[in-house]
């Protein structure tokens, strides 16, 4: 139950042919019948265009068709609003035509499963916010400079390249690659930190740890730069992971960080900054090529506005989450000086932008 077409073609208009029927007008008629006459005729006229206005607005933009979308995080994160936000937009401008199955929580299952799903053809997911570092394994070697520790100094530098015509290009690599998929926008949900179930103090404090990290190369050489052991684990399996002592600590966003309870099992939190949560929405060529060209705009349009929405909302939502979390009693440890983190990954910066040291200069010269 992926998608139906439900409306092969949609009938457009009707055409009316009136004539003559016979009917013989006064002689003299009144001011008062012609009055009210022409009144009715100008109220048959108004309704007449208020119903065709009515229908022309309702009328859905093409074949009708559901996409199932997949998010692994609940629907009240940076991440959950901006897909509603994405869904609402669709639904809106396709005037129903195109319907956004959203599927929250992780219920099709950790970001992994369902990045497999779409490249293998799977059929079961259309579209899905993965983060945008999630498509390195699969060849993207674009996109992994995105995931480079201590690359954007600050939001407005992330949205220097996520609005500009660089990330488009980044957007089109899994399209160069025959991967299956291909990216609709870019967005963000704050700067990643790391979190820990053992209090933490400084960088030192990470020595011998198991950090739970994503099956990225990027990912686990910070986790070896920082003196820490790391350990791929699905992200569904994170908190249940923490609450049993399979790894000792993990990194998320703020609102991500809050939102699913990781405070509970890992009350520790230090605000590293490593990497901002780069995140991408993306659609399978499979879906793609069902759109006509106008409901393919709508998608493109429909992925600009949730950009701008999610650019709105991100910087707002963490900071309050962050306040909730130290009112809570979250231990929050602030770092006065990156250097030492900083000199700390710089051979994974070096070793993953070899062959790409242009372009990668391009995305720091954009702070």
């Amino acid at each position: 139950m992926k998608r139906k077409s439900i409306m092969a073609f949609l009938t457009v208009g009707t055409v009316l042919a009136l004539t003559g029927c016979g009917v013989k007008a006064p002689e003299k008629p009144t001011e008062t019948t012609t009055a009210a006459t022409t009144a009715a005729e100008t109220v048959t006229s108004e309704d007449t265009a208020t119903d065709d206005s009515a229908k022309a607005e309702a009328e859905p933009t093409g074949s009708e068709i559901t996409l199932v979308m997949a998010e692994v995080n609940p629907p009240d994160t940076i991440v959950g609003m901006t897909d509603t936000k994405f869904k609402e937009e669709v639904e809106s401008r396709s005037n129903g035509a195109i319907k956004i199955d959203l599927q929250a929580s992780g219920v099709l299952g950790a970001e992994k499963d369902v990045l497999d799903n779409m490249m293998g053809g799977g059929g079961t997911v259309d579209i899905s916010r993965i983060s945008a570092f999630s498509l390195t394994p699969y060849g993207a070697e674009k996109s992994m400079l995105l995931s480079l520790p201590y690359t954007f100094v600050s939001r407005d530098h992330y949205w220097n390249f996520a609005t500009s015509d660089l990330a488009n290009e980044f957007l089109n690599e899994p399209v160069e690659h025959n991967l299956g998929v291909r990216g609709i926008f870019y967005g963000e949900e704050g700067f990643r930190h790391f979190f820990t179930k053992d209090e933490i103090t400084d960088i030192s404090s990470f020595n011998g740890m198991k950090l739970r990290v994503s099956e990225d190369p990027i990912m686990e050489g910070l986790a070896k730069g920082l003196g820490a052991s790391p350990t791929v684990i699905p992200f569904t399996d994170l908190y249940s992971s923490l609450q049993t002592g399979v790894v000792d600590g993990a990194e998320q966003p703020i609102a991500n960080y809050k939102s699913n309870a990781f405070p509970e099992v890992a009350p520790y939190m230090i605000l590293d900054g490593h990497t901002i949560g780069a995140t991408e929405i993306i659609i399978t060529d499979e879906a793609w090529n069902e759109l006509s060209e106008e409901q393919q705009q709508i998608i493109i349009e429909a992925g600009k506005a949730a950009q701008a929405y999610n650019r709105e909302i991100s910087a707002q939502k963490e900071n309050e989450v962050l306040e909730q979390l130290k009112s809570d009693g979250v231990n929050i440890i602030e770092v006065s000086d990156l250097t030492p983190w900083q000199e700390a990954v710089k051979p994974v910066i070096d070793e993953n932008i070899k062959g790409q040291e242009d372009l990668y200069k391009k995305i720091v010269d954009m702070q």
